[in-house]
């Protein structure tokens, strides 16, 4: 399935121009059928994918407690 620029910058959130930009820099392929930029949808799964696994990571990380330091000594 393929997207347009409107659609793709709805699909990943981020503003029509900055999409442009990655296709014209080449970090998002695309086909030009004559009138507008195509962009094929499947491309992002794997993306979006990792995306949210790294966010999951980060989630666990941030919510694993601190173990106390039995090296920490009281200077009451």
């Amino acid at each position: 399935m393929y997207l347009t620029i409107e659609e793709t910058a709805i699909f990943l959130s981020m503003p029509e121009h900055q999409v442009r930009r990655y296709i014209v820099e080449g970090r998002i392929k695309s086909v030009h059928d004559g009138e507008q930029y195509l962009i094929n949808q499947t491309q992002f799964d794997l993306h979006l994918e990792q995306v949210e696994e790294v966010k999951r990571q980060i989630d666990e990380w941030r919510n694993t407690p601190i173990p106390e330091d039995i090296d920490v000594k009281d200077e009451d």
